[in-house]
């Protein structure tokens, strides 16, 4: 999903819920809509990375999005020392992720 789509689909009513996924130091956008979950692309849709958060705050809030969930990649476990890990599904990502505003 672009920025404009985005915009558009804004315009036309969507609620959507704001994703800021973590990754070792790199940001990336996720937005849940009623038709499932797209990453934010650039206009010739490949990956759009943050390198911090502001940018991400400003782009958001600039479009009147005011809120949304920060989440980290799922690093459950250590390989190194052997213990256990298992990937978190969608839901506990978000319900487990931190709030956050974009105003």
């Amino acid at each position: 999903m672009t920025l404009e789509s985005l915009a558009r689909a804004l315009q036309h009513g969507m609620v959507p819920v704001v994703e800021v996924m973590s990754l070792d130091g790199i940001y990336k956008v996720r937005i849940h809509h009623c038709h499932g979950i797209s990453d934010l692309t650039r206009n010739d849709h490949s990956a759009l990375w943050f390198k911090g958060t502001g940018e991400i705050r400003d782009l958001m809030g600039a479009r009147g999005i005011s809120h949304g969930v920060l989440t980290w990649a799922d690093q459950w476990g250590d390989e190194m020392i052997g213990v256990e890990s298992r990937s978190l599904n969608q839901e506990e990502l978000l319900a487990w992720g931190t709030r956050i505003c974009f105003k």
